[in-house]
């Protein structure tokens, strides 16, 4: 089977985030076929068109990560029932300027958590808003809404849950056969 780089947006600028949790958790249940590897946004500076004309070496850096995987994988918070600030920051750099979208047949899957009962819902809708604006194929089943309760992955990622390590699984095995799919009609530099 064909190998496939995956890069994966963990939502928020948190060092003790529980999406950091679950994102160690992805990338230790994903078919050995996605090659995981964080993409961090730590460092841009908040967007504005100015910069479009002379983007700065750490916009280039960003947009160049996006654009040497053949898929992402966002793990978002939600805050205040949107995606993060800095999330947003983030799509804004790699899909600017206008005519040169990083995430443009790029294909995408979205999950999240979070300790309230619908994980995080709300955000994940928003997101896939913002990404179907950027022309970002998108996995929409399996939805993966995860309450995150105490002890549930631990700080090295391992997910004490038999049912939610599975379904974990399974919604990155689905996940790798969507690349696929996109990928046979979409090659990378459609």
């Amino acid at each position: 089977m064909t190998t496939h780089k995956v890069g994966h947006l963990i939502g928020s600028l948190a060092k003790g985030l529980i999406n950091r949790k679950l994102a160690k958790a992805l990338v230790r249940l994903a078919p050995s076929e996605l090659e995981m590897s964080e993409i961090s946004f730590n460092d841009l500076p908040l967007y504005s068109y100015d910069y479009d004309a002379n983007y700065p070496p750490v916009g280039k850096a960003f947009k160049a990560a996006i654009a040497a995987v053949d898929a992402v994988l966002f793990v978002t918070p939600e805050y205040n029932r949107s995606i993060p600030g800095g999330l947003k920051n983030a799509i804004d750099w790699a899909s600017r300027p206008c005519g040169s979208n990083s995430f443009a047949h790029k294909p995408s899957a979205v999950i999240g958590t979070s300790p309230g009962a619908i994980g995080t819902a709300v955000a994940q809708q928003n997101l896939r808003s913002v990404l179907s604006f950027c022309n970002s194929p998108q996995m929409n089943a399996p939805e993966a809404y995860i309450q995150f309760t105490p002890g549930l992955v631990t700080d090295d990622g391992e997910v004490t849950n038999v049912g939610t390590a599975e379904f974990l699984r399974n919604f990155m095995t689905e996940f790798h056969a969507f690349i696929a799919r996109v990928r046979s009609v979409l090659p990378k530099n459609a």
